[in-house]
């Protein structure tokens, strides 16, 4: 994706906007497989994965990095993205179960 040059606020918050909408679509397709993993497990105990946890962490590191980023800026986004998702998966994990 081509980052550009603004010429004023009016730019930054459009650009800021846009790619809001893109990242709440993004996220929204993550949930689906978030939900996908739920349908799949055949146990409760194996939603929390820690060694996964850790790689998705480190993938999203490296991403970082790879984007010109501190990766230390997006590891706790990411920490929580994964807290959230696991809860959601849990819950739909229960759902499935009852």
């Amino acid at each position: 994706m081509g980052r550009k040059t603004c010429q004023d606020m009016a730019d930054v918050r459009v650009a800021i906007d846009e790619l809001d909408q893109t990242i709440v679509a993004l996220l929204a397709d993550r949930l689906h497989y978030i939900g996908e993993a739920a349908r799949i497990k055949a146990s409760r105990d194996a939603v929390r994965d820690e060694p996964r946890v850790e790689d998705v962490i480190a993938k999203v590191r490296a991403a970082a990095v790879a984007n010109g980023m501190d990766p230390d800026f997006i590891e706790p986004i990411y920490r929580a993205l994964v807290e959230r998702s696991i809860a959601h998966e849990l819950d739909l994990f229960d759902q499935k179960e009852s």
